[in-house]
């Protein structure tokens, strides 16, 4: 087992190891985005995401376009983010 101190390579081992919860909103995000470019990991995208727009909220309901103007993402992850707001949204207005 990993020790909570552990540096992982990428937030889906954190995530595996101590739950969803003990995870930023960054880390959240970076593990939706996957693998970034270049020069670009997935968590700095995901850091400039949230920079952008100041938190998952503000990301909700932006359209499309403003996602696919962070280096870094293109249409596949910006699709992939799309979703998850999406099931997110569904979720919560479905009642009981």
């Amino acid at each position: 087992m990993n020790s909570p101190h552990q540096k992982w390579r990428h937030p889906g081992g954190k995530l595996r190891e101590l739950g969803p919860e003990s995870l930023t909103d960054a880390e959240l995000l970076a593990i939706l985005i996957s693998s970034g470019i270049e020069g670009r990991p997935a968590d700095k995208i995901a850091e400039e995401i949230l920079a952008n727009f100041g938190s998952f909220k503000g990301m909700a309901n932006q359209p499309l376009h403003k996602f696919l103007e962070i280096k870094g993402l293109g249409n596949v992850k910006s699709i992939k983010i799309a979703a998850a707001f999406e099931i997110a949204w569904r979720m919560a207005n479905q009642g009981s």
